[in-house]
């Protein structure tokens, strides 16, 4: 499942410009994290600050609409109190992800544009306290709910919230979902 998103990401990407090439456009952006994770087995939890930083095209379907398929490096996580038997146990929790997002843009003016589709998400990395662990599940799916702001010359800013729809730690069975904010700036080429 993993190698076949991995290949279909690759042909979005590839695979368009060969049909259209000068319709397309790419880009790169980065920005930081807000991210958390959800689950009754917390007690309280705090965002953890990361980043994010990929590459992304835009394969336009009309004036007002486009696919905008995006490959990010991004780093999540929470600090959380876990309910124990023995009482609460604080935590650090790193999860690193390739991210792989599909999103339809919709342009509400020339510059003002909306974004929201569905996201595969691989785990690259994952630690408790510095420590590496194998509790994550190497696979996610969630979606993805933005705007974006073209300010000149290429550049732009966005601003998105993702939730992921399936379980982040598989390990356990008690459900965690990853949810975030990310705001970032970008260059279209």
């Amino acid at each position: 499942m993993r190698n076949l998103i991995l290949i279909f990401s690759f042909f979005i990407f590839t695979g368009s410009t060969i049909k259209a090439q000068e319709f397309v456009y790419f880009g790169a952006k980065s920005g930081i994290n807000l991210t958390n994770l959800s689950s009754d087995n917390f007690a309280k939890t705090s965002f953890r600050t990361g980043f994010h930083l990929g590459l992304l095209a835009e394969v336009p379907l009309s004036n007002k609409i486009s696919i905008q398929p995006e490959i990010l490096y991004s780093t999540q996580g929470t600090e959380a109190d876990v309910i124990t038997f023995e009482g609460n146990l604080n935590i650090d929790y790193n999860l690193e992800y390739l991210q792989v997002p599909v999103l339809a843009k919709i342009y509400l003016t020339e510059s003002l544009s909306i974004e929201a589709g569905p996201s595969f998400n691989f785990l690259v990395k994952e630690e408790i306290w510095d420590r590496k662990t194998e509790y994550g599940s190497s696979f996610e799916f969630g979606g993805a709910l933005g705007v974006s702001y073209a300010i000149s010359n290429g550049f732009f800013v966005t601003t998105r919230y993702f939730y992921g729809f399936t379980n982040a730690l598989d390990a356990y069975s008690t459900k965690f979902n990853n949810s975030g904010f990310q705001l970032g700036i970008g260059f279209m080429f």
